[in-house]
């Protein structure tokens, strides 16, 4: 008995079966013509359309460089001096752009709309026959939010491919041929300040200035590596092997510091600028701030400065100039004169070679000295600076107080040739201190055999031999300190960029000992008088007890008579926290041999950081600090205006050029005149005593022939601590 059908469930029918056979069909075959028009489309186009998914994707997948990250620099308090930011070039492939005509437009406005690139820019790298082809072709620098910018408004990804209409799917898909090549750029967030200490690199990480220069290896690290590869499955892989950043380099200076430095050099500058003189404030200007007690920079600077960012800008548009012209004076623009110039120090080392002729026990703090206006040396008669007067009888300190050329040459004869060599050595002169800065110079000193009895006399007072700012800034902190001698230095530590872990650090390293803390002691005491009673008095800071010395050197190279004036002060008197030198190179006034410039940028540096140091004032007193009329205008850190003195008003026939204290005693011999041979009447010291040859040396060269010439060197040497009752006016 046959079942009977269900109610409802029909059957296929023979036309419905045929139908679904011919579907299938229709089916196999469109499969089958895809499969031919694939393998088509592969063997015709398919290395063009793998070039396009992998030029797309070349960042993620061929082997490329992963660049490090170069260290910072940062100052003592922790600001960025120099860093390094993540940028991005903008690639085109024009190739690939131009392989299909459909891709040219939805490309060149996308770079024009989200990159702010000019249409006729992209278009012209496009068309132009020489890069029509190039796969590589470098439009713009990006930030890194304007990458992430462009690719939000360009990309197709998994998360909006859903999401986007038809005509901007559309779009994104044809655009075609931009990539990002990945790399840093190097910023200095305060520009200018510390040009020449920092320095600046390159693109490709090298440096040769400044911090940079000097410690380039240690903020370089090591380039990682992204290897593109295809699989077994033949898939697309990539292994990353990680860059190694740099490290961080936490330097000395103070940017606080150092700006108001800089706001000085800049003030003084632009006063003397604006003369009647053409021409800079002065050809050079150059400061050192230090803490005598380990050496550490705390500002450095000189009167030429430039942006980090940009250090080739004051030549750039220089047609007038030859490649070798720019190429000296940026030279000249970059070079930090602190450590690199030479030159003459004028009386400023004479605190260094009292101290050598203490140490050594060729002179007493009891000993007395005459001072009758010079000394006969051969056939030549060296004037000390106030002849045709004399400053009389002297005790030592009153020699430094005065900066008695006379004197210093009578403490010269007793210590003798080999002696004072010997300690001019051992404070480091004719020798690079080892500051961690490249480019150092030496300076150069006498040998045994070139010292005769002139060489001895003028090196007394810093005449004949050469020196560096850096060499005297660290001769005299160890002077002042105690008598240990710091290798100066502008970095104070070594970090991991990672994790800011201390990798390295220095603070202080002690050459030697040169002399006793007794010496030491005598020394700042003398200084202390010519701040109080002699020739550095105008670099007093009231409320502080102060020591510091003065310097004159005439510059023989130059067919005028040009001058290098200097200070070198320290304070507290008794413990010294901070030392200043200052030297003004050739100031643009008529009269060059005045200390007093010096002084001026000294005080006011001097009266602004010793507040910010938490220095407190071991003094009391009434009077307020008053600045160079000069400074004028210009705001202390707190911002308010520098208080002046009111501008003097030169009488006619008063000198000038002249910085000794009006109270300095001075004496003139029954003749007027001093021109005759010293002996142990006029200066307390007997030649036999004294290392002084009977028969003076004829071998004199014609710079030193100082001959009853009122230009000579000698005579001129110290003219800004001649006594002039005129200039005490301040």
């Amino acid at each position: 008995m046959k079942r009977q059908q269900k109610k409802g469930t029909k059957r296929l029918t023979k036309k419905m079966k045929t139908k679904l056979v011919g579907l299938l069909i229709v089916i196999l075959l469109a499969l089958v013509a895809l499969i031919f028009r694939i393998t088509y489309i592969s063997i015709k186009s398919g290395d063009r359309y793998t070039r396009q998914v992998l030029t797309q994707s070349q960042q993620q997948y061929e082997s490329t460089t992963v660049p490090f990250k170069r260290g910072d620099i940062l100052d003592r308090n922790g600001n960025t001096l120099a860093t390094s930011v993540k940028v991005y070039n903008v690639i085109l492939d024009c190739s690939l752009v131009n392989s299909d005509k459909k891709y040219r437009k939805p490309t060149v406005d996308a770079l024009s709309d989200y990159l702010g690139i000019d249409s006729s820019v992209v278009e012209a790298k496009l068309d132009d026959e020489s890069t029509a082809n190039s796969q590589y072709q470098i439009l713009k620098k990006v930030s890194m939010d304007e990458r992430k910018h462009f690719l939000e408004m360009n990309e197709i990804t998994d998360d909006n491919k859903d999401t986007l209409k038809r005509s901007e799917y559309k779009r994104r898909s044809r655009v075609k041929g931009v990539w990002f090549e990945e790399h840093y750029q190097r910023e200095y967030p305060f520009h200018a300040l510390a040009s020449t200490v920092i320095g600046f690199s390159s693109v490709n990480n090298t440096a040769s200035l400044g911090i940079e220069g000097y410690y380039s290896s240690t903020l370089n690290g090591t380039d990682g590596k992204k290897y593109g590869y295809l699989n077994s499955d033949d898939i697309m892989e990539q292994n990353i092997v990680d860059a190694v950043d740099g490290k961080t380099v936490v330097s000395t200076i103070d940017v606080n510091i150092q700006s108001i430095v800089e706001k000085y050099i800049s003030a003084f500058n632009e006063k003397l600028r604006n003369n009647a003189y053409e021409g800079d404030g002065a050809e050079n200007i150059g400061v050192i701030v230090e803490n005598p007690n380990n050496g550490e920079i705390l500002a450095m600077a000189g009167k030429n400065t430039f942006d980090l960012n940009d250090p080739r800008a004051a030549y750039a548009n220089r047609t007038d100039l030859s490649d070798e012209e720019i190429s000296a004076g940026l030279d000249s623009l970059w070079e930090n004169f602190c450590v690199s110039s030479n030159y003459e120090l004028g009386s400023v080392i004479k605190p260094i070679i009292v101290a050598s002729a203490l140490e050594s026990g060729a002179v007493s703090d009891s000993d007395v000295f005459i001072c009758d206006g010079g000394e006969q040396i051969g056939n030549d008669y060296v004037r000390c600076a106030v002849y045709p007067y004399a400053h009389g009888t002297e005790t030592l300190g009153e020699v430094i107080q005065n900066s008695c050329n006379d004197g210093m040459m009578a403490i010269g004869r007793k210590m003798g040739a080999a002696l004072l060599l010997d300690y001019q050595s051992r404070f480091n002169f004719g020798s690079r201190t080892g500051i961690d800065l490249p480019n150092e110079s030496s300076g150069a000193i006498y040998t045994l055999d070139q010292m005769k009895d002139m060489e001895l006399a003028s090196t007394t007072f810093g005449q004949g031999f050469t020196s560096t700012m850096i060499q005297e800034i660290s001769a005299v902190s160890a002077v002042i300190n105690g008598g240990t001698y710091y290798q100066p230095h502008v970095v104070k530590e070594i970090k991991s960029q990672e994790d800011g872990s201390v990798l390295k650090t220095n603070e202080g390293n002690v050459l030697k000992q040169i002399v006793s803390s007794d010496v030491s002691e005598k020394i700042r005491e003398y200084m202390g008088m010519s701040v109080t009673s002699g020739t550095s008095r105008k670099s007093k800071v009231q409320g502080y007890s102060m020591g510091g010395k003065t310097g004159t050197a005439e510059i023989l190279s130059t067919e005028e008579k040009d001058y290098l004036v200097s200070f070198i002060g320290f304070a507290p008197l008794d413990t010294p926290q901070v030392v200043v030198y200052v030297v003004v190179d050739r100031p643009n006034v008529e009269e060059q041999a005045d200390s007093s410039y010096a002084q001026y940028i000294a005080q006011a540096i001097l009266d602004e950081i010793l507040p910010y140091m938490n220095i407190y004032p071991d003094e009391e007193t009434e009077e307020t600090t008053k600045l160079w009329d000069g400074f004028k205008g210009v705001l202390r850190l707190d911002d308010s205006e520098v208080e002046v003195n009111e501008p003097i008003v030169q009488t006619e026939g008063s000198e000038t050029g002249t910085d000794n204290a009006q109270d300095i005693e001075v004496v003139q011999d029954e003749s007027g005149s001093s021109e005759e041979y010293n002996d142990e009447e006029s200066d307390g010291v007997a030649s036999e005593n004294a290392g002084y040859e009977e028969t003076v040396s004829e071998d004199v060269s014609d710079e030193e022939d100082t001959s009853s010439d009122t230009s000579n060197e000698e005579d001129t040497s110290n003219q800004d601590e001649s006594t002039y009752e005129e200039d005490e006016g301040e």
